[in-house]
């Protein structure tokens, strides 16, 4: 059986991750630009500006601003419906304050969505993806603050009406369920914990300001072109109870609570009852201004996108009422040590659907994964081509068999591109390899894999065809 007609295949991809040019054509810094890469899992350091001697991942990244067209006419070749991307913020409001945009920032994404188009693929962007202003950040104390609630605005609706009719399908903030479930959001809302601050008290506050930013870029967006789609994007940890002991089965609700705050909050446009508990049980409590609960209710999303990438384990334990780890001795695990669950995929869609029946749509799951270049120059990522095509078949039998309604699947990512956890190359999960190695170094040279010509023959099979 194949996927419906009008099924949106692609890749997905972050700007901060990807893009590169830095500080190119008036560009101004990113939260990421000031990230330093780390090697092999350690850390990476977080600087309040950029510093000689430092190697920056997001300064280069793989050079998509310099490589798109090379890039897009490999996606097209595998016959790409659509491709998930990030507008880099500080790439049109440098500062993310101003009152007019950096027309060359704008132009640029023009010249990528045009030849996006010129290809037949859609353009699925994401409004904010780890790349808020870090000017916004140091003089304004990010998200704590609700100024940031119209400097988002503001952007959106530059580019609302900048990109009408070439951009359909929008999302407003990536996983940012990730803010609650993060010691320090910094990449979600970029927060670092000041000495003395109460942790859930600010987590709370951010993403209250955040969900206000998402309801008002919603009306703004359905209000410059109401076929416009704008949806939430959340990181999705289906959750398992270790065992059938009652306790077990509360641990499992227990962790499920932070990410349903905010889709209960997006999608229903109040805060629900496991919203409050869910305060309740952070110590903590939400300040409402007068029209809060009118925009909130005004601005809920159209459809869930949500990223899906391994499974959990949750128990209960005597000091707390919940743990989470991802041992499962029924999993197999990959080399980064993330357990592999096709039917995770299949159930995260039947718990989103069966709760607030919106569409849902697959922007990111993938394999990351060191890949090593053949002597005859081919890379032959059996392991990637069967962990796809498992969850592949997971999402069609919950589109044939449980009638959950999808509107397409963006693979992370499609091509190889900076880890966001630690600026490294060598964890790779593209079709297309990039010749780039941990330190920067590297010719940015594009490669097929083969599960290059694999995916293209899914997509020709409109997924009916994911076999090896």
């Amino acid at each position: 059986m194949e996927m419906p007609k009008k099924f949106l295949w692609g890749g997905a991809t972050a700007a901060n991750q990807y893009e590169g040019a830095y500080q190119t054509d008036g560009k101004g810094l990113s939260i990421a630009d000031v990230e330093k890469g780390a090697r092999h899992g350690v850390p990476r350091e977080i600087h309040t500006q950029v510093m000689e001697g430092n190697y920056y991942p997001s300064h280069e990244a793989v050079d998509f601003y310099h490589h798109y067209k090379e890039d897009i006419a490999l996606f097209a070749e595998m016959g790409f419906k659509c491709f998930r991307m990030s507008i880099n913020w500080p790439r049109i409001f440098p500062q993310g304050d101003e009152l007019q945009p950096n027309e060359a920032g704008l132009a640029f994404y023009d010249r990528v969505f045009d030849e996006l188009h010129r290809y037949g693929i859609e353009p699925v962007v994401t409004l904010s993806h780890y790349e808020t202003p870090l000017y916004l950040v140091q003089h304004y104390g990010s998200w704590r603050n609700r100024a940031l609630i119209d400097f988002f605005a503001r952007y959106c609706e530059t580019v609302f009406r900048r990109y009408k009719g070439k951009v359909r399908y929008w999302m407003t903030f990536n996983e940012i369920n990730e803010t609650m479930n993060q010691s320090e959001p910094y990449h979600q809302a970029g927060v670092l914990f000041a000495e003395g601050e109460e942790h859930n008290a600010v987590k709370a506050l951010v993403s209250h300001n955040m969900f206000l930013a998402s309801a008002k870029a919603v009306q703004i967006g359905h209000a410059v072109d109401p076929e416009n789609k704008i949806g939430c994007m959340i990181q999705y940890p289906t959750t398992y109870p270790r065992t059938c002991a009652p306790k077990d089965v509360l641990a499992q609700r227990f962790q499920m609570m932070p990410n349903y705050y905010y889709t209960d909050v997006m999608c229903r446009g109040h805060y629900t009852s496991l919203c409050t508990a869910q305060l309740r049980r952070m110590g903590t409590s939400v300040e409402m201004q007068p029209g809060d609960a009118e925009l909130l209710a005004a601005g809920t999303v159209d459809y869930i996108a949500f990223s899906y990438y391994f499974s959990s384990v949750a128990r209960a334990t005597e000091d707390t009422d919940c743990c989470v780890e991802r041992s499962n001795p029924y999993l197999q695990r990959t080399d980064w040590d993330w357990p592999i669950d096709p039917d995770g995929l299949r159930i995260a869609l039947n718990e989103l659907y069966d709760r607030y029946e919106l569409p849902l749509f697959v922007v990111e799951n993938g394999l990351g994964a060191i890949d090593t270049v053949e002597p005859d120059g081919s890379i032959q990522d059996d392991y990637r081509i069967r962990f796809l095509g498992s969850h592949i078949d997971a999402l069609r039998q919950a589109i044939e068999l449980d009638d959950v309604p999808v509107i397409g699947y963006t693979c992370w990512g499609p091509i190889d591109i900076i880890s966001v956890g630690t600026g490294e190359m060598r964890k790779r999960y593209g079709f297309i390899y990039v010749d780039k190695k941990d330190d920067g170094s590297g010719t940015l040279a594009r490669k097929k894999k083969k599960s290059f010509a694999w995916y293209k023959k899914v997509i020709a099979s409109n997924g009916a065809d994911t076999a090896l």
